[in-house]
C-alpha cells in the first residue's frame, strides 16, 4: 500500500470515528419505557474497533515518515518545515494585507494613519515562501504516491 492510500484510508476512518461519536452521544440518554435508536454497546464496540485499527494506521504512517528520505531529509522534518511555512506565509499576507490598508480621511483635522513598514519586501518575502510551500507540497506528495507503507 502507497503512503498516500494510508493517508486516504486514515481519513476515512476518522470521518467513521466522527459519525460514530455522534451516534453514541444521541444514544447515551434515552427516555424511561423507550429503546434507543442504536445499541450503545455495539456502537462502543465499533468505536473500539476503528480506534484500534487508526492507532495501527498512525503507527505505520509516522513509522514511515521517519524512514522516508528526500535530499537527506525525512517526511517528518518535511512536514514540520510545511507546517511552519504555511504558519509563515499566513501571517506575512494577513500582515502585507493589514499594512496595505488605505485609511481615508474626510479633513485635514483628522489623524493621518499610515503604514508602520515598507510593504513591497515584506510581500515578495511572503510570494517567495508561497513559492517554497507550493514546491514542497508538489514534493511531499509526490513522496507520498511513490513510497510504500511500512
Amino acid at each position: 500500500m502507497k503512503l498516500a492510500n494510508a493517508l486516504a484510508d486514515r481519513a476515512e476512518i476518522q470521518k467513521q470515528i466522527e459519525n460514530v461519536k455522534t451516534r453514541l452521544m444521541n444514544n447515551a440518554k434515552v427516555q424511561d419505557g423507550e429503546e434507543t435508536s442504536e445499541d450503545p454497546n455495539l456502537l462502543l464496540i465499533e468505536f473500539d474497533l476503528l480506534t484500534e485499527q487508526l492507532e495501527e494506521l498512525i503507527q505505520r504512517i509516522n513509522i514511515t515518515n521517519t524512514q522516508t528520505l528526500s535530499d537527506g531529509m525525512s517526511m517528518t522534518a518535511l512536514l514540520a518545515h510545511r507546517d511552519i511555512l504555511r504558519i509563515k506565509v499566513a501571517t506575512l499576507q494577513r500582515f502585507v494585507n493589514e499594512a496595505s490598508t488605505k485609511t481615508n480621511r474626510y479633513s485635514r483635522s483628522e489623524i493621518l494613519i499610515k503604514s508602520a513598514v515598507d510593504v513591497k519586501p515584506i510581500q515578495k518575502d511572503a510570494d517567495d515562501l508561497a513559492k517554497e510551500l507550493r514546491e514542497l507540497e508538489q514534493r511531499i506528495q509526490e513522496l507520498n504516491w511513490t513510497t510504500e507503507l511500512l
